[in-house]
């Protein structure tokens, strides 16, 4: 059984930032790709960014191009969300997704089998 378990959200302020973990239990578990989404209080849950673990591409929303980046430790299967000039409207819930088989696309919730419960980030102004 894989578990996925982020940490690192909290409060900033607008123009700070923060850095997502996320972490990967499970002992055959070998990552095809893991994605970070978010939810914002009565919005939909939507796509912040992917990584394809072989190969490292990265993939991000137009909202958080430039201000985000995803990056891996594959040694702890872990996976990063490094979160730059924050801005109020980045607020929400951030959730870690993970995949286990090959696919082209990585970038929709169905995409994804596993994931976590969230952690919250709070941006103000």
């Amino acid at each position: 059984q894989v578990q996925l378990v982020e940490s690192g959200g909290g409060l900033v302020q607008a123009g700070g930032s923060l850095r997502l973990s996320c972490g990967a239990s499970g002992r055959t578990f070998r990552p095809y790709a893991m994605g970070w989404f978010r939810q914002a209080p009565g919005k939909e849950r939507e796509f912040v960014g992917a990584i394809r673990w072989s190969t490292g591409s990265t993939y991000y929303a137009d909202s958080v191009k430039g201000r985000f980046t995803i990056s891996r430790d594959n040694a702890k299967n872990m996976v990063y969300l490094q979160m730059n000039s924050l801005k109020p409207e980045d607020t929400a819930v951030y959730y870690c997704a993970a995949r286990t088989t090959p696919a082209v696309l990585i970038l929709r919730i169905r995409d994804y089998g596993y994931w976590g419960q969230g952690t919250q980030v709070t941006v103000s102004s």
